[in-house]
């Protein structure tokens, strides 16, 4: 394929079994195995590999180091054929490590126009939403559910079978061991809500009265009742009904590991 195909270094190394896009470039020394699948304008960095059964959107960037779809570091994985699969425009920086999926969901995940900055880890099973932010170090453990333009800042570490819910926004260096609700910031030790992620909201186009009714949500839910039962069931009645009531409430009702603790 080197041959054939102008943007791909004569320094690289790429299976004739890879679809790689004739306007992807693929720098020297790179490798990409076969079954791969490379789309338009996207570059992959020098060193970088990316290893059998990985899907790669258009106008993504793969930086030096990074390593894409190596099998799980799972001891019950047995060699199913599972994937990784990344949406378009979506950037992973230096020495990021994503994973194949197991048996469980067959396929780790990351959405569209997301960035994964340099030295993450995303193990298998991770499904990633889009337009999610990752910051330097942060380790994602297996079947994670990260959803959309939900931010993780650097060096936090979470732990398997976690969701963390869409606008969501993790503190630096925090320990994730239970859900975290949509819309909210989490901080310190152990790991509590903060308050309601109203700057990025209002960055996204959210509305005064939308970040209003989830301030007044979050408020009966977390500050005016010691009993999550009894607050959703206050907050089913008393809390006008929208589209972020309706998110908030069932992710938290669906969460069967529980979500993080209140402020106090």
């Amino acid at each position: 394929m080197n041959s054939t195909h102008q943007n791909i270094s004569p320094l690289a190394w790429v299976s004739p079994g890879a679809k790689i896009d004739k306007s992807a470039v693929i720098e020297p020394f790179a490798y990409i195995d076969k079954h791969v699948s490379i789309g338009a304008n996207t570059w992959i960095g020098p060193h970088a590999v990316i290893h059998s059964h990985t899907e790669i959107g258009e106008d993504c960037k793969v930086f030096s180091g990074a390593v894409v779809g190596a099998v799980p570091q799972d001891l019950k994985f047995k060699g199913e054929p599972s994937t990784v699969q990344i949406g378009n425009r979506t950037t992973i920086r230096e020495c990021v490590t994503i994973n194949r999926g197991t048996e469980d969901r067959m396929v780790t995940k990351v959405g569209s126009d997301c960035l994964i900055m340099a030295y993450c880890h995303l193990a298998h099973d991770v499904v990633v939403g889009d337009h999610v932010i990752m910051a330097n170090s942060a380790n994602i453990a297996g079947h994670v559910t990260i959803q959309d333009w939900a931010i993780i800042e650097g060096m936090v570490g979470v732990q398997q079978f976690v969701t963390i819910g869409q606008h969501a926004f993790v503190a630096g260096g925090s320990m994730v061991r239970k859900n975290i609700p949509p819309y909210i910031k989490a901080a310190r030790e152990p790991l509590s809500f903060i308050g309601v992620n109203s700057i990025g909201l209002r960055r996204r186009g959210f509305t005064n009265d939308q970040i209003i009714n989830i301030e007044d949500l979050y408020r009966l839910l977390y500050v005016q009742n010691a009993n999550l039962s009894q607050a959703l069931r206050i907050a089913e009645t008393e809390i006008a009904q929208s589209e972020e009531k309706e998110t908030i409430l069932s992710f938290i009702q669906s969460s069967d590991k529980g979500i993080i603790r209140g402020p106090f």
